[in-house]
């Protein structure tokens, strides 16, 4: 089976900037976009194929009606998106629902589970990533009060870094940050706090009674651990598997083949070049190997990430 290239679409914000244009050549819409969503079949972003047999079909209809080329994984919609986000500045603080609470509260919505992995950042970044209050009555008043400093956790970061964002985990991208990002396929954001920043003279809506039925109280950090392997031409870092996905990096120098054998695999290239069963890959291409496609051969020097629902 063919290797199904898509063509991006790209999302402006007002914190997003032109990272997205320097380092991966993308035609983007201004100088505030804000991300760009790589592999999706969401109604609110919906990539189409780009050459090849299905040239111009949308990644929907070829889930509906070629079910084959996804392994016949379960389900009536594409499981996964994946984003690359550039965070000129900073992104609301923000929490998601899991698939229960977005079932109920949100026409029947995916959840929200996430994964980042840091593709650059400014020296001295930061991201926020869970809270300080110790139970639920407590992290209630915080929230209601606005004490966003005593409320919200930061970390520092470094590029190559990777976190796993539960549904329920406050969390937020901070300036100077480009992300590549695996998650669930839904757009449901719960805006905790975003600043006191304008968008259009108005400030943007909080969700603050969603956000404060779904943060889990206390705060429990993530121990994802990745795990890094030397392969035949590569060395594959396995970053995360979760109940919704499983993702890993694989660093290539020269040959590796690989057969990837579960459903269907999602590809990015994060940097480098190269070529993939005789194709040309630059950095910024995205690309799904169908189910039972056999062995892939990629030749170059890059770096991809691979994701596969589970």
């Amino acid at each position: 089976m063919e290797l199904l290239f898509l063509e991006p679409v790209f999302k402006e914000a007002i914190w997003g900037g032109t990272r997205l244009k320097e380092a991966f050549g993308y035609d983007i819409p201004s100088d505030i976009t804000g991300e760009c969503w790589a592999i999706s079949a969401h109604e609110n972003g919906e990539c189409r194929i780009a050459g090849g047999p299905y040239d111009g079909r949308s990644l929907s209809s070829l889930w509906k009606e070629n079910k084959p080329l996804f392994g016949g994984y379960p389900g009536d919609k594409f499981p996964l998106l994946v984003k690359i986000i550039d965070a000129k500045e900073d992104l609301s603080i923000q929490v998601h629902p899991d698939d229960f609470y977005a079932g109920l509260y949100e026409n029947g919505s995916f959840g929200k589970t996430e994964c980042w992995y840091i593709l650059d950042c400014a020296p001295g970044s930061e991201i926020v990533i869970g809270h300080h209050a110790k139970d639920r009555e407590e992290m209630e008043a915080m929230v209601r009060d606005g004490r966003w400093k005593e409320f919200v956790r930061t970390q520092p970061i470094k590029k190559g870094d990777f976190f796993q964002i539960e549904p329920g985990c406050v969390h937020a991208i901070k300036g100077g940050t480009l992300i590549l990002e695996t998650q669930q396929s839904s757009d449901i954001t719960y805006r905790l706090y975003d600043y006191d920043r304008l968008s259009d003279g108005k400030p943007r809506q909080l969700h603050t009674e969603q956000s404060i039925a779904v943060i889990k109280a206390p705060f429990e950090e993530d121990k994802t651990a990745p795990e890094r392997t030397e392969e035949n031409g590569a060395v594959r870092t396995h970053l995360v598997i979760c109940q919704f996905y499983s993702v890993d990096k694989y660093e290539i120098e020269g040959v590796f083949a690989k057969e990837f054998q579960k459903y269907f695999t999602n590809v990015s290239v994060i940097s480098g070049s190269g070529l993939v069963n005789g194709i040309p890959l630059k950095a910024g291409q995205h690309f799904i190997i169908p189910a039972d496609s056999g062995e892939c051969r990629f030749e170059g020097t890059m770096t991809i990430i691979c994701s596969n629902p589970e």
